[in-house]
């Protein structure tokens, strides 16, 4: 499951930015072309997250779509989904930009005293 090694990933931002603090949830942006599912990675967020101040956080996954580009028509679209076919001809002749990047954007800390 390549989802650990994207949730080990993700920790090590969460930690980097949280100074010290314990998180309560973290919002990531993942491209298309990971192949990663939000209930995936919270699974493998929470196994490699124990006992640390990210234990028990949860992962907002947002996914960035990959941009596809018809080697038979031409045409460009974006798409959630990294195996599409071409929505102009149905051309499986597909090259591929972006949609690989893995992005913390932000960190939820925990109230402290409560």
């Amino acid at each position: 499951m390549h989802e650990f090694g994207i949730a080990e990933a993700i920790l090590t931002a969460v930690e980097d930015r949280a100074d010290g603090r314990r998180v309560r949830r973290a919002r990531v942006y993942a491209g298309a072309m990971l192949r990663v599912t939000e209930p995936a990675v919270n699974h493998a967020f929470a196994v490699v997250a124990e006992g640390s101040l990210a234990e028990g956080a949860q992962v907002e996954l947002v996914i960035v779509p990959v941009q596809l580009i018809c080697r038979a028509c031409g045409q460009t679209a974006a798409s959630a989904a990294p195996l599409a076919t071409c929505p102009e001809c149905g051309g499986v002749d597909i090259e591929t930009e972006g949609g690989d990047d893995l992005v913390l954007e932000s960190i939820q800390i925990a109230k402290t005293g409560h």
